[in-house]
């Protein structure tokens, strides 16, 4: 029998090897919870903690990946929540609290676990109903493990035993933790254990935890974790009830005031209150999504929530928090592309959800640069992220940037000013912003072809004009021309009219390939114009989705037809990839059958060109409908999507959940509704003056 299927006692060795594979393993993130200052994050198949961010979402992670145990002990026999348990995962409807059911049928013990990020306090809260279903009385005992690397580092860290709140705090610096318990409303945990981790074969307090009883020392400093417990007595065929939660502040005091919050108004009401909350915040606005199936509005509402944990309150829109990419690349998608927040607040827009698209576009305005670009990404806080585009190429200074990322922020900002028309918000933005980005993309062109300058693509894989960027900085410039317009600013209105006209003559000029009937993914500068690559490319969607060309225009309808012709992946997983023969966690070596992984984006981007050209109702279901199921069968049971899966078994590939995969569902949803609107009731009565959803 594999040393995972059985229950543990302390046995030395044995277990600590298994347990640390396991902890090293990697696993997809699930069921993420928070509220724009504390974000957690779960794995996908035990329901583990693994990701505590705080007090930036995607800024500090406290565990870096590390799993925050929990365990039973029951009987004489000790099960960790890995160990033989069947384990149901899911959120409660239209809210960011879990709903988790474990069962274990030797230990004869059922557990419904509710977790919530309380929707203000930083606090996060568990509630567990244990039950029994063997018909004897119980005494069961749960542990809590918290392993942290306070700030990312296990250096310097204190854990100790706090006699006063009756929890265990950890600190180092600016960073207080507090793990508290409570049993039947009775606050105060009944055991504990502060000790060294990773340091002289030390493997932690969690092995303390495995014959129901922990030693009790009362401190550690270094590289420490700490392990807390409480005892429930369950009767036979009955069910007790105990209450877990982690506070966080900046000193002590804080801490101290946020336990004392929670026992006075109770773990329970707290859980509670966060889930009125969320059914409040999500259902605000009436979407009207004829014709879409019940499960893809889960998903679409679903997905609503996922963004807004994604999204810290100073406004930065990180583009995923999965942690385990680090054993990809050493780094992090814990940054704000301007792209991808774009494209977020895009979404979030036009789902009504205009406050949160405001704070992004505040963000912007923060860290655009004075010659108004955009650089690569940027930490939380604003400040500059990690970056591998070159500042000096061929003995020659570079500006570091892929410049669809400024032309999205201003596309992105005009398509929320038409939603909302708040010009309080939108006038202190313009000079700022809007005239310094537009005059940049106006200024960064080639003086003959009057094409962008080279950039990096928006898969930051190569150097060069790229199809996407023209694309997007058409959007860009268009939209800078309409804010003009709109100010009265005649002179800026006709300059960045007159540079979107250009750009799009240069486009038909020298990147359509007449022989092939496609538009070229990328060129590189050559004497006579550009030497082309004519790989096929997802991304070729921005021609229509920014408003470079229309939709039908037969030059988008041949490049879409090759997109969906050379990138479909022809497995039972089906789905689009990225480009032809993507490398990026390449699994298959048949690029016929797999040109790439699928990725939701590409293949929602399909179903977005679709949605452009149906000109019948009985089209536009026909067309989009199957893609849209598509992503409704390939996201994990909780409703998350990932950046990929993988091309035969449909496992989530690279970072989960990826914020750009859900906006880009919320939006194609919402263009889907609006299409159907439109085409229901194709002859407008003369005063419907509304502005269009997209």
């Amino acid at each position: 029998m594999r040393r995972a299927d059985i229950l543990f006692r302390k046995e030395p060795g044995i277990i600590c090897r298994w347990y640390r594979t396991r902890k090293e393993s990697s696993l997809p993130r699930d069921l993420p919870i928070g509220n724009g200052t504390v974000l957690v994050n779960f794995d996908t198949v035990h329901h583990v903690v693994r990701d505590i961010y705080f007090p930036s979402v995607g800024l500090e992670n406290h565990t870096i990946g590390h799993r925050q145990a929990f365990g039973v002990w029951v009987d004489g026999q000790f099960a960790w929540i890995w160990d033989g348990w069947t384990i149901t995962r899911r959120y409660e409807t239209d809210t960011l609290v879990t709903n988790v059911v474990a069962r274990h049928d030797v230990l004869g013990i059922e557990l419904r676990i509710r977790d919530a990020v309380d929707f203000h306090l930083w606090a996060y809260l568990r509630e567990i109903d244990v039950t029994d279903f063997h018909g004897q009385d119980r005494e069961v005992r749960l542990f809590f493990h918290l392993d942290l690397h306070i700030s990312g580092s296990e250096v310097g860290d204190t854990a100790h035993y706090d006699p006063v709140t009756q929890s265990v705090v950890h600190y180092k610096g600016a960073r207080y933790f507090l793990h508290g318990a409570a049993v039947e409303g009775r606050p105060g945990i009944h055991q504990w254990a502060c000790g060294a981790k990773e340091i002289n074969g030390a493997e932690g307090t969690w092995r303390d935890a495995e014959d129901g009883r922990l030693e009790g020392n009362p401190i550690a400093q270094g590289a420490v974790d700490s392990t807390v417990g409480v005892t429930v007595r369950v009767p036979a065929f009955g069910t007790s009830q105990a209450h877990y939660w982690l506070v966080f502040h900046n000193e002590y005091r804080g801490i101290a005031k946020l336990d004392q919050l929670v026992k006075e108004k109770g773990p329970s009401a707290l859980i509670h209150r966060t889930a009125a909350y969320w059914r409040v915040w999500l259902n605000r606005e009436d979407w009207k999504l004829a014709g879409l199936p019940e499960r893809g509005v889960r998903l679409f509402k679903h997905s609503l929530l996922v963004l807004r944990t994604q999204i810290d309150n100073g406004g930065a829109i990180i583009a995923a928090n999965d942690h385990d990419i680090t054993q990809f690349a050493r780094d992090t998608y814990s940054y704000c592309w301007p792209r991808d927040g774009a494209l977020v607040a895009h979404a979030l827009s036009m789902a009504g959800f205009g406050e949160v698209s405001r704070r992004f576009f505040e963000f912007c305005k923060k860290v655009i640069r004075e010659d108004g670009c955009f650089l690569h990404k940027y930490n939380p806080d604003g400040t500059l992220a990690s970056s591998w585009h070159p500042w000096y190429r061929s003995g020659q200074p570079e500006l570091p940037i892929q410049e669809d990322e400024t032309a999205l922020v201003v596309w992105a900002l005009w398509k929320h000013f038409e939603r909302y028309r708040d010009t309080e918000f939108l006038t202190p933005l313009y000079r700022h912003l809007v005239l310094n980005a537009g005059d940049f993309l106006v200024r960064h062109r080639d003086s003959a072809t009057k094409l962008p300058l080279p950039s990096h693509d928006l898969w930051e894989e190569r150097y060069g004009v790229h199809l996407f960027t023209i694309a997007a900085v058409v959007g860009g410039l268009r939209a800078a021309a309409n804010f003009a317009r709109t100010f009265d600013d005649v002179t800026n209105a006709r300059r960045y009219a007159a540079a979107a006209d250009e750009v799009i003559e240069g486009l038909g000029h020298f990147f359509w390939h007449e022989e092939e009937r496609r538009f070229a993914r990328m060129g590189t500068r050559n004497e006579r114009g550009y030497t082309l690559d004519m790989c096929t490319d997802a991304s070729a969607y921005g021609l229509f989705a920014f408003g470079a060309l229309p939709a039908n225009d037969p030059r988008v309808v041949a490049m879409m037809e090759a997109v969906r012709e050379r990138l479909t992946v022809r497995t039972p997983v089906g789905g689009v990839a990225r480009y032809e023969n993507d490398h990026y966690h390449r699994v298959a070596d048949d690029s016929s059958k797999v040109p790439g992984n699928p990725w939701f984006i590409c293949t929602l981007w399909l179903a977005q060109f679709e949605i452009a050209r149906a000109t019948s109702i009985d089209e536009l279901q026909r067309e989009t409908l199957p893609i849209l199921e598509w992503v409704c069968d390939h996201c994990l049971p909780t409703g998350i999507l990932a950046e990929q899966v993988h091309p035969f078994d449909n496992r989530p590939i690279s970072v989960s959940p990826l914020t750009w995969s859900h906006a880009t569902y919320v939006t194609t949803v919402l263009q889907y509704a609006e299409k159907h609107r439109r085409l229901s009731t194709p002859h407008r009565r003369a005063n419907d003056t509304r502005i269009p959803i997209a």
